[in-house]
């Protein structure tokens, strides 16, 4: 896919969940000479998506689904991804 990977993540989220919220966040500038960083400039995430996929799920079946539909990303092409994941109208 071209483009960024950032661009990658959210087009892959959007396209799994329909959120009604997503914020995907670059926090590799964060980690700049600390294990993992790649040098690349997309090596840590932060991913805060709301959709009603999620309603009745717990939260680690929520983050399974969120690695589920981003592939390799995590762990392969990315060191760290955090995921905060809800359903709306949760706070």
């Amino acid at each position: 896919m071209a483009g960024t990977l950032q661009s990658e993540i959210e087009s892959l989220l959007t396209s799994a969940f329909a959120p009604s919220r997503l914020e995907v966040i670059n926090d590799s500038a964060k980690h700049h000479g600390h294990a993992g960083d790649d040098g690349s400039g997309e090596s840590h995430f932060t991913i805060l998506i709301e959709s009603a996929a999620f309603t009745g799920k717990s939260r680690l079946d929520r983050q399974r689904m969120v690695n589920a539909a981003l592939g390799d990303i995590p762990g392969q092409r990315v060191h760290a991804v955090a995921v905060r994941a809800s359903a709306p109208g949760e706070s």
